[in-house]
């Protein structure tokens, strides 16, 4: 039996530590408190007895739950992530626990303008009478992906415990900056050595995602000229005013919060600069990967157009790829679903095929040649100071893996 308590206190102490990623940083990982997270859990692994405990030079920590079995077992991997959004703080996050949650809307206590309404949250009426964890409504939670790592660990932990419990050789992987697009970067597959991973980066319970978007970012590059606005008349070309009008010149029912299921986005989310210069971050997604470079081409007829409103206005559009959608990557190992279905039917649970409108380490490591669906974790509202996690879907993540790791050792080599 999982324990409940344990795994509770795990993931409030993961989501303590600010893990926040920096987005443009030339370091990997791109922030310090990934690598004091990093050292925390593999103190813990060590603890556990596992021999092959290892933080590297880049922050990744990697671990190997011996078999417990004598058959020649595919090795399967673990996944998740220490960072957290860059786009909402991780500092300081002070996590609040409502135990048996009585329904009704979620007020923070810090931040009385924010509240995780039912309204938006309609899972919330599936789960009266489970242990909730929210923030004061300041910071993010972490959830994405500490609770992630909290599930791996409690298994980890759960079959060092149950030594009796027959399963092969499990490995696990933590990598940095998943959410800046670099977790995997110095990820050595060769030496991992796994037939097939798993990423615990979902949300809910009982999913199994196996697509997500493919992926683009763009940076648009705006430049004006400046001086003095006293004698600026035929002068000045202003970069903010120009960005501006590409920002409008984009098509909104395209954006985000206008699309929904397997429509593709453009999303701009990041502007700095000035009147000299202004530069634009924008992302690109669909789930079919030739669609990423139409999306590419209409910013480029965007800035085009911009480009002769504004004389002596100069943009310019550059794309790099991010990651992609690893529906075809996952028929290489058909058993990657197929048993996590089985692990969740051996529950009696029903899993719940799904895409995600977004992306996980197992994109770029399908992509790669490593078989990586996702996995429920708990999570709920990712990136914002509305998210939240369930520890009763926590558990039954831990539950899912315990069957998991049981269906692949009786599976020949």
């Amino acid at each position: 039996m999982v324990n409940r308590q344990r795994l509770l206190e795990r993931f409030l102490r993961y989501v303590q530590v600010d893990t926040t990623a920096v987005e443009g940083s030339a370091s990997y990982p791109s922030s310090g408190g990934q690598l004091e997270l990093g050292a925390r859990v593999a103190r813990e692994l060590q603890e556990l007895g596992l021999s092959d405990v290892l933080q590297d030079e880049h922050g990744i920590v990697t671990a190997t739950i011996p078999s417990t079995t004598e058959r020649a077992s595919p090795v399967i991997a673990f996944n998740a992530h220490f960072d957290t959004s860059p786009e909402t703080t991780g500092a300081d996050v002070k996590p609040q626990v409502i135990e048996d949650y009585p329904g009704g809307d979620l007020i923070l206590p810090n931040a009385a303008e924010k509240v995780i309404r039912v309204a938006d949250n309609p899972e919330l009426t599936e789960l009266v009478g489970c242990t909730l964890v929210t923030t004061d409504g300041t910071t993010l939670l972490g959830g994405d992906d500490k609770a992630g790592i909290a599930v791996i660990l409690e298994l980890a932990t759960w079959l060092t415990e149950n030594p009796q419990v027959g399963h092969g050789a499990i490995r696990i992987l933590f990598t940095c900056d998943e959410e800046i697009g670099r977790g995997v970067e110095f990820v050595d597959l060769e030496k991992l050595a796994a037939t097939v991973c798993y990423t615990l980066d979902g949300p809910g319970a009982n999913q199994i995602d196996v697509e997500t978007f493919s992926a683009d970012l763009a940076t648009v590059n705006v430049r004006g000229i400046n001086i003095h606005p006293s004698i600026a008349k035929n002068r000045m070309v202003n970069a903010i005013r120009a960005a501006g009008q590409f920002i409008d010149g984009l098509p909104r029912d395209m954006a985000p919060e206008n699309t929904a299921e397997r429509l593709g986005f453009l999303h701009p989310y990041q502007i700095q600069g000035g009147v000299d210069q202004v530069t634009l971050k924008i992302i690109l997604r669909d789930f079919e990967t030739p669609a990423l470079e139409k999306q590419a081409e209409l910013l480029r007829r965007v800035a085009a157009a911009v480009e002769e409103q504004f004389a002596g206005c100069q943009i310019s559009v550059q794309t790099r790829a991010q990651y992609r959608n690893m529906r075809q990557g996952l028929s290489r190992e058909p058993g990657a679903v197929q048993f996590a279905e089985l692990a969740h039917q051996r529950l009696d649970r029903k899993a719940k095929i799904t895409i995600i409108r977004g992306g996980t380490d197992g994109s770029q490591l399908t992509e790669r040649g490593l078989p990586t669906p996702n996995l429920s974790t708990g999570q709920h509202n990712p990136h914002s100071p509305l998210e939240w996690v369930c520890l009763d879907e926590m558990v039954q993540a831990v539950e899912v893996l315990v069957e998991l790791v049981q269906i692949w050792a009786v599976k020949e080599e």
